[in-house]
């Protein structure tokens, strides 16, 4: 190859090279909650393929806090994509997903990340990433499709009052970057074995992130070791050189990002000013050839060279295969087992269909369709709305109320008047891409406009139950609906996908119990005034009032906290096995053995193996079967300022009524009950440690 053939082959459309028989390579799909059109090399036809299955957002999907769901999703997905690139309509590399760390309510983003757990999504990104890989004939050394972990690293921040993710510096502590941003990133190297990592927009104390050597070249090649490529969000290069003004000239920007380690450019600077770069000795061709292998080797892994598709191992999948029933199904029981129970006053949910002559719905999102997929969504199969959904049920009278920014009450005296006359209310309130989305952060967390005055209005008028239902990405300010006796339920639906209002009747109705937790914590409307969203310290700082982000360190008053959601059962649980004391053996020359020490390094040898079983007992007390997430918290000494609470563990359980079942955990006290000192080395905190699943408590010591 020329130089120049080599720097075509850096780019998201690669240039064929006739003379090698070489064709193009269109690198930019997308397939965060089904295959989506956002990126060109992607396209849906009416005659070809209309449409994919639009699952529900990631937020939603994560609030499952069940991994084989996540892993069926992203193999659906993958299949999906590999019958539409045989019709020749899709790539073979999705940029997904983002497990970015939703680490502020505000962010337009969030919604598709799995929350703001490292933990959680961590166990996110490795089922999902592994479901869109894997084959079905077990080759370990071929993709089905390639996934990509995006965006790394601390990219929290799009558009937000003067900020955008252009122009922000990140300023991140080694202790957060290894304890809270980079976590779900490792894990997508070290267990999913992904085949690429982005780098975000933004820079981190002071270095773009794509040409940031030790976080690529040293932590993602060096380190984890990546088997794939490494990509630039799209023009991020251009971002360098434009906004950022990281050097006089675009070549060194090229050479720089190069020299990181990156592989791709989703835009053209590296097809621009790669010959340029290492004509002027910036940088070597070598380098440049390091990537083009990169980025080849994951191509002859996807069978790219391999020959017309219909000719391999995928190629008799084609149009039958997208938009199956049971994929749609999946969809469905998706947003099912993902839907919070925030609030049910008086046992009013579920609703029984034969008392229930007439249901008023009401609200913005009541009829939605395009509101229910989010960002980065395809064309879906079909919609569901709440009001269809409902309609298949009962007996609806629908009324909007008020557009999704409700800046007027003129159709409010329609909704009350809707709401007097039925015999029960569900009022569909929240956002819309028009309020969260990429480029569109919040300034507040209330509900948009007057929707807070409209929901009171309803349920004073109301003389049944009312079932608020909140469809958003982030989370709200829903004091004002949470303690008024009037409004009986309260229910989280995400962003819930195609599919969203049949799983949301399926809710009201009792068809299916909800088991859903909410993967981020609903602050109050203050928390915006206290914390600049700029603010990429985790942990709180008594000097300047910060009360610290995320559950994790989060000092101050929540509405919901993270991991919150009810159940029409009750479900209670019983420690029957868990040690009080878990002892350290030291080797005759460790220095703890002649020194008093707090910690010991978690990597090392002697840590290594330190298992020990937690085992419970869980009752489902109820009268209605359910699925139950049991989430094991830890609490550490207070060193290192570490955590005050963190989860390091969670399975699902599917439980008849009175049913009871033994849960057991593994916990490898190196791996689960570790943290970060300040300067980002992992230890194992010697002291008293809480375990807490619900309200049950054990405690438990560390000691050599």
């Amino acid at each position: 190859m020329t130089l120049q053939e080599k720097a075509g082959s850096l780019v998201s459309v690669a240039d064929s090279i006739s003379r090698l028989g070489i064709p193009s390579y269109g690198w930019w799909s997308e397939a965060l909650h089904g295959v989506s059109d956002t990126g060109p090399a992607t396209w849906f036809n009416k005659t070809i393929i209309p449409g994919a299955t639009s699952f529900p957002q990631v937020i939603l999907t994560a609030a499952s806090f069940n991994e084989s769901l996540f892993y069926t999703i992203g193999k659906v997905v993958s299949t999906e994509a590999r019958a539409m690139y045989n019709t020749g309509v899709a790539g073979l590399t999705f940029w997904s997903p983002n497990v970015n760390i939703f680490r502020d309510p505000r962010w337009g983003r969030g919604q598709e990340t799995p929350g703001e757990d490292p933990l959680l999504a961590s166990r996110y990104g490795v089922p999902f990433v592994r479901g869109l890989q894997e084959r079905e004939d077990g080759d370990k050394e071929k993709l089905k499709v390639g996934a990509c972990c995006k965006h790394y690293t601390a990219y929290d921040v799009d558009n937000w009052t003067s900020v955008d993710r252009f122009h922000f510096n990140a300023i991140v502590t080694k202790q957060d970057l290894e304890d809270t941003y980079n976590p779900p990133f490792k894990s997508c190297v070290l267990d999913g074995n992904v085949a690429s990592v982005m780098c975000s927009y933004n820079q981190v104390n002071g270095v773009p992130t794509c040409g940031d050597r030790a976080l690529l070249e040293g932590m993602v090649r060096g380190e984890w070791k990546l088997n794939g490529y490494i990509s630039s969000d799209c023009d991020s290069l251009h971002v360098m050189f434009k906004d950022q003004r990281w050097a006089e000239y675009p070549e060194e920007v090229t050479a720089d990002a190069l020299n990181a380690g990156l592989d791709l450019n989703c835009g053209d600077s590296l097809k621009n000013f790669t010959a340029n770069a290492v004509k002027r000795g910036l940088v070597k061709e070598s380098v440049v050839d390091r990537a083009v292998t990169n980025n080849y080797v994951t191509l002859m892994r996807l069978g790219f060279f391999d020959g017309h598709p219909s000719k391999q191992f995928y190629g008799k999948l084609g149009k039958k295969d997208v938009c199956t029933p049971a994929n749609q199904e999946l969809a469905r029981e998706a947003a099912r087992q993902g839907i919070v129970l925030l609030k049910n006053g008086f046992g009013s949910l579920p609703l029984l269909p034969t008392s229930i002559k007439s249901l008023a719905v009401i609200g913005p999102n009541a009829n939605a369709t395009k509101a229910m997929i989010g960002n980065y969504a395809g064309v879906p199969c079909k919609y569901t709305t709440p009001l269809q959904g409902l309609s298949e049920i009962v007996k609806t009278v629908y009324e909007e109320g008020c557009d999704v920014r409700c800046n007027s009450t003129k159709r409010f005296e329609n909704a009350k008047h809707v709401a007097s006359s039925a015999d029960a209310v569900v009022l569909v309130m929240g956002t819309d891409l028009t309020i969260e989305a990429e480029a569109l952060d919040r300034t507040d967390i209330d509900l948009p406009g007057q929707q807070n005055l409209l929901v009171s209005e309803v349920a004073y008028a109301a003389r049944g139950p009312v079932i608020l239902v909140i469809m958003s990405g982030g989370g709200m300010d829903v004091t004002v609906a949470k303690c008024d006796p009037k409004v009986t339920s309260i229910l989280w639906v995400g962003l819930p996908g195609q599919e969203g209002g049949g799983a949301l009747a399926d809710i009201i109705f009792g068809r299916h119990n909800p088991s859903g937790r909410l993967p981020m914590t609903w602050y109050p409307r203050s928390y915006v005034d206290m914390v600049p969203m700029t603010n990429n310290n985790m942990r709180p700082d008594p000097s300047t009032g910060q009360l610290g982000q995320t559950y994790r360190f989060y000092r101050g008053e929540t509405v919901y906290e993270f991991g919150y959601g009810l159940s029409y059962s009750s479900y209670v649980h019983r420690v029957i096995k868990a040690p009080k004391f878990v002892t350290i053996p030291l080797h005759e020359g460790h220095p703890c053995r002649s020194t008093a020490c707090n910690s010991i390094d978690a990597g090392d040898r002697v840590c290594s193996g330190l298992v020990f079983d937690v085992d419970l007992m869980v009752t489902n007390i109820g009268k209605m079967a359910g699925s139950h997430s049991v989430l094991i918290f830890s609490s550490p000494p207070t060193i290192f300022n570490a955590p005050q609470k963190q989860l390091v563990d969670f399975k699902k359980v599917w439980l008849e009524p009175w049913q009871r079942s033994v849960v057991s955990f593994s916990m490898d006290a190196c791996k689960h009950l570790s943290i970060v000192d300040e300067f980002g080395a992992r230890k194992v905190a010697l002291g008293r440690y809480l375990l807490q699943v619900g309200d049950i408590k054990h405690y438990m010591n560390i000691q050599i």
